[in-house]
C-alpha cells in the first residue's frame, strides 16, 4: 500500500495520506512580480477551492502556499464529506430560522456534488470506503435520533434513514452505542490526494500555484493590493486569505477570531479477520458525544482509521499512539493487541460559533477561515460564494454574516479551548448517567 509514493511525500508530516499519496504537484517558490487579477493566500482546501471556482468563471488567480498543498489540516483530517457545519443545522435554524439555515446547508450541498465532480477521472485515487455515513447515538435515546432525522429530512431536504439499535448491533460489535441515523449523501476520501488533484486541476485551467512561499506583508496602493513574500511580489485587483490560523502577523483581527485546536488520529495495521468481525460495514462512523470519535475502515487493506480527542499539547508519537490505542479499545476491546503504526495531529481553526467565517473586510479583501470539525464541503462552500461574489456580484457570502468574526479569546484561547473540551467530556458522561448508561 505504502509503496512508490511521489517523492514529494517527503514534505509532509507522517501520516496514512503522505505514506499514500499517489498524486504528484509540482510548484515553484515564488521569485518574480506578477499581476493576476486575484490573489489568493493559503494552500489548504478553501484556498484552492477558490482558485478552482475562479478559474471554472474564467479568473485566473496566482494561489501563494508557505509549505506545501494541502500542509495543514486540509491533508492530514478523517477524510469524511457530508453536508453541513461544525455547529448542528437544528441550532443554525434556532439562530437565523429555517429559510436561511436551509439556504447555508445548500451550499454545502451543492459544494458535495461539486466535490464528486472535480475528483474526475482520478476518483479511483481518491474515494475511499462506500458511500454513506453514520451518525450513531452515545445515549439511550431513540427519540432525539428520530427527531433529528424528521428534521434533517422535512426542513434540509435530506435523506437520512432511522437505524434502530439492533440494525446497528448488526453491523457494529460494541455495547457503547444505541440508535443512529444514516447520512446517504455522504462519502470518504484520501484527503491529501483529492487536495492535490484539485490544486493540479486549478493550474490546468490556468491558475499559477506558488509553494514554500509565506507572505511577510501586504497592503493597498490606490486600487491595488500588494503581497510580498521574501522574493516575490504579486500586484492584485483582489486578495483573499484562506489562511486560517496560519493568518498570523498578516491579518490580526482574522487571527484573534479563531482558536487552535488539536485534534488526532491513528491508522492500526492491517488485521482482515479481526477488523471484519468487529465492523462489518464499510461505512465512515462518528457518535453523538462532544467529545466524539469518528473512523472509517480502509477496506482495501483491512487497517482502522480512528479519530478523536481534543488537546492544545502535542504528545510524542509513540505516547500519541498508546493514547489513541486506549481511546479505541473502550469502544472496541476485540482489538486488543492491534498494533498502532502511525498517529498524527492536526491544528484546526475553530470559531467560537462553530461556523465557518466567510466575507469582506474591506473593498477587495476578502477571508475564508474557521472550517474545523466540518470542512470537506464548507470549504468548497467558501470557494464558490466568494468566486461567485467576484465575478459575478453574487450576494450569497452574506449567508455568513450572522456568524462573524467574533473575538476567540486569544492569548488565551488554547486554554480555554482544552478547559471547554473537558466540561464537555463532563457534560458526555452526565448525560450518560441520565440515560441510564453504566
Amino acid at each position: 500500500m505504502f509503496n512508490q509514493k511521489p517523492s514529494t511525500a517527503q514534505d509532509y508530516i507522517d501520516c496514512y495520506y503522505s505514506r499514500s499519496l499517489r498524486i504528484e504537484t509540482d510548484f515553484p517558490k515564488l521569485q518574480e512580480t506578477v499581476q493576476p487579477p486575484v490573489c489568493i493566500v493559503g494552500g489548504g482546501m478553501a484556498g484552492v477551492a477558490t482558485a478552482q471556482s475562479l478559474a471554472e468563471r474564467g479568473i485566473h488567480a496566482v494561489l501563494l502556499e508557505a509549505n506545501r498543498i494541502a500542509w495543514g489540516a486540509s491533508g492530514r483530517n478523517g477524510g469524511f464529506v457530508s453536508a453541513g457545519y461544525s455547529l448542528s443545522p437544528e441550532k443554525i435554524a434556532k439562530a437565523v430560522g429555517n429559510q436561511h439555515a436551509r439556504a447555508l446547508y445548500d451550499l454545502t450541498a451543492d459544494a458535495f456534488h461539486l466535490v464528486q465532480k472535480r475528483m474526475g477521472a482520478k476518483k479511483e485515487l481518491i474515494c475511499e470506503g462506500e458511500e454513506g455515513i453514520l451518525g450513531v447515538s452515545w445515549y439511550d435515546d431513540e427519540k432525539s435520533v428520530r427527531d433529528h432525522v424528521t428534521f434533517m429530512n422535512d426542513v434540509m431536504g435530506e435523506k437520512f434513514e432511522f437505524w434502530p439499535r439492533a440494525k446497528v448491533a448488526e453491523y457494529y460489535n460494541t455495547n457503547k452505542y444505541y440508535d443512529a441515523y444514516f447520512k446517504t449523501r455522504a462519502m470518504q476520501l484520501h484527503a491529501l490526494n483529492y487536495v492535490c488533484h484539485a490544486a493540479n486541476t486549478a493550474q490546468d485551467a490556468g491558475a499559477r500555484i506558488f509553494e514554500k512561499s509565506p507572505v511577510t506583508a501586504y497592503c493597498k496602493k490606490g486600487d491595488q493590493w500588494h503581497i510580498y513574500t521574501e522574493n516575490g511580489h504579486i500586484i492584485a485587483d483582489q486578495l483573499v486569505l484562506c489562511c486560517g490560523i496560519q493568518t498570523g502577523g498578516i491579518q490580526k483581527k482574522l487571527a484573534r477570531s479563531v482558536l487552535s485546536v488539536s485534534t488526532f488520529v491513528l491508522l492500526t495495521e492491517p488485521m482482515e479477520e479481526k477488523l471484519h468481525q468487529t465492523i462489518r460495514a464499510p461505512y465512515g462512523v462518528m457518535d453523538s458525544r462532544f467529545s466524539s470519535n469518528y473512523y472509517r475502515p480502509l477496506t482495501k487493506d483491512h487497517r482502522l482509521l480512528w479519530g478523536g480527542l481534543v488537546s492544545m499539547f502535542h504528545p510524542s508519537q509513540e505516547k500519541l499512539k498508546k493514547i489513541m490505542m486506549q481511546n479505541l479499545l473502550s469502544i472496541y476491546p476485540q482489538f486488543e493487541g492491534v498494533q498502532a503504526e502511525v498517529a498524527w495531529g492536526g491544528d484546526m481553526g475553530y470559531p467560537t460559533h462553530k461556523m465557518p467565517q466567510i466575507g469582506r473586510l474591506q473593498e477587495g479583501l476578502w477571508y475564508a477561515q474557521g472550517f474545523g470539525g466540518h470542512g470537506m464541503t464548507s470549504t468548497v462552500a467558501a470557494g464558490e460564494v466568494i468566486a461567485a461574489a467576484i465575478a459575478e456580484q453574487d450576494e450569497r457570502y452574506k449567508l455568513f454574516e450572522p456568524f462573524g468574526l467574533t473575538y476567540a479569546g486569544k492569548p488565551f484561547g488554547p486554554a480555554i479551548a482544552q478547559t471547554a473540551y473537558w466540561l464537555f467530556q463532563l457534560r458526555d458522561s452526565l448525560q450518560s448517567l441520565r440515560y441510564n448508561r453504566s
